[in-house]
Formats: C-alpha cells, sequence, structure tokens
C-alpha cells in the first residue's frame, strides 16, 4: 500500500430550493456573502486520477462549470429525491468527453427508482436521441472503486432508508433523520464527518442543527461540516455559534485527506 490524497469538494450545501429562495426576500436569501448562496446538495470525492460524484443534483451542470469538473468517473446516489438525482442528464457531458459508460452505485431501491424516473435513458427505445451512457451497479455493503474500499452507510430519512457513504477518513451523510445503531459503529475514526443539518427548527425528516450537533459529538469525527442548509442559517452570523470543530459547509469548499490505496477485485454486479 501506499499513500495518496483524497480530495473532497462541497459542491452544493443547501436544501431543495437552494439558497436564494424563489420569492424570498429574508436576509440570507438577500445576502451578498458566498457562502450564503447555496446549490442542491451534493459533494465529489478525487482520488487516483478519478472522479466520484455524490448523487447527481438539480444544479450539477453549474456545478461542473463553477469548479471546472471535465471528468466524472462514478456516481454514488444516496437516494432517489429530485434535488439529489434530477441532474443526471447532465452526465451526457462527461460521456462525450469519456467516450466510456458512467456506472451509478445505490441501493436496489433507489436505482429501482433511477430506472423507472428515466427509463428513456435504460430502456432500448428506437431513435431515443443524446441520453447519457449509464450502468446501474446495485449495492448493499462495502466495494471497491479505483482502488478504495467505498462503505454504503444506512440512514432513516423519515421512514425512507437512505445511504451515506464513508471513503477512507471521511463519511457524507446527507437527507437522514436517524442513524441506526449498526451504522455508527461503521464511523469510528473519522476526520471528517460531512452531516445533514437542515435549520434550527425541528423537522420530520432531517436533522436540525442541534440534533446533527449532538450525533457529531457522538461520532467524534475530528472536524463535521453541517449541509443540506436551509435559509434559516445565516453562515456569517451562525458559524461562530457552532461549537469547536463543528462548522456550516459553503459551496465550492474543498478538503483535502491521505488514503491508503487499495486494489481489489471491481464490482461486477450490473442492472441488465
Amino acid at each position: 500500500m501506499h499513500s495518496i490524497p483524497l480530495d473532497i469538494t462541497i459542491l452544493g450545501s443547501g436544501t431543495s430550493t437552494g439558497i436564494p429562495v424563489i420569492g424570498c426576500d429574508c436576509p440570507v436569501c438577500r445576502s451578498t456573502d458566498p457562502r450564503n448562496r447555496r446549490t442542491r446538495c451534493s459533494a465529489l470525492l478525487s482520488y487516483a486520477g478519478h472522479n466520484i460524484l455524490i448523487d447527481t443534483s438539480t444544479d450539477l451542470r453549474w456545478q461542473a462549470l463553477r469548479e471546472d469538473i471535465r471528468q466524472v468517473d462514478a456516481v454514488l446516489y444516496t437516494h432517489s429525491h429530485a434535488d439529489h438525482l434530477h441532474g443526471i442528464d447532465d452526465l451526457r457531458g462527461f460521456n462525450r468527453r469519456s467516450k466510456t459508460p458512467i456506472p451509478l452505485y445505490g441501493s436496489t431501491r433507489t436505482l429501482e427508482r433511477v430506472r423507472d424516473n428515466f427509463n428513456y435513458i435504460f430502456d432500448d427505445i428506437e431513435n431515443p436521441g443524446y441520453v447519457p451512457q449509464l450502468e446501474l451497479f446495485p449495492v448493499e455493503e462495502s466495494f471497491t472503486l479505483f482502488g478504495q474500499r467505498i462503505t454504503p452507510i444506512p440512514l432513516f430519512h423519515g421512514r425512507m432508508q437512505a445511504f451515506g457513504y464513508r471513503c477512507g477518513p471521511l463519511a457524507y451523510l446527507t437527507d437522514c433523520n436517524e442513524i441506526p445503531a449498526a451504522s455508527l459503529e461503521l464511523l469510528d475514526g473519522l476526520e471528517l464527518l460531512v452531516l445533514d443539518g437542515l435549520r434550527f427548527k425541528p423537522h420530520t425528516t432531517h436533522f436540525n442543527i442541534s440534533q446533527a450537533v449532538q450525533i457529531a459529538n457522538r461520532i467524534g469525527a475530528r472536524q463535521t461540516l453541517l449541509t443540506h442548509l436551509s435559509h434559516e442559517v445565516d453562515h456569517p452570523r451562525h458559524n461562530p455559534q457552532l461549537p469547536d470543530g463543528i462548522e456550516f459547509a459553503y459551496d465550492g469548499q474543498r478538503l483535502t485527506f491521505t488514503l491508503q490505496q487499495q486494489i481489489a477485485e471491481p464490482l461486477r454486479s450490473r442492472v441488465p
């Protein structure tokens, strides 16, 4: 084994509406601070010359242009809600550059919804036009992707099951309001935890900020970023009020860690 860098870029730190919210004149939506301008929630993992998206947010095109992303080698889906999925068609541009299909990973249920909602991509339709070239790989347990172990972390998003993902020293857990005990066991020794922290008021399917702080303290990562933020959160005003080691994420934020490169058999269980 040898050490390689792992970069994570917060592509979007906002909730499903994006910030500013259409038609809203609140101080956060009218703010000129770039940390208060939030596209829909997504992240990019980069290591060993590969780029892995976590979700294809509604704002994927703008996120890719803003961060000058020219290559996507795989997508990890957390769940099938529109704000995390409906940028899927923008994967076409990456196909055009790579000339190869992009593998999509997620739970069986999530990928069934992806296939049903975007059947024009996956069904053999005569004269389909220009559609993304994608392959579906359902996962329920750890698998190896480009030489690195990726571990799905089962979560609850209300009554819906969602996935977070762990890659080496970091874990990305968005859209959740409960982390089962078995999943907490998969989160020991983190350097970075990216965690759902929607707003200050309680919510039925997301951690609010006080709940997120409590679970972050329980997990004990060296650093925690709260993401999927609503317009209740004013970054320059509220970020200093968080406990040490916990911050609000912002679009374009990038951090670098170290991985131990691994080699293992690739996953080969594609949905036909």
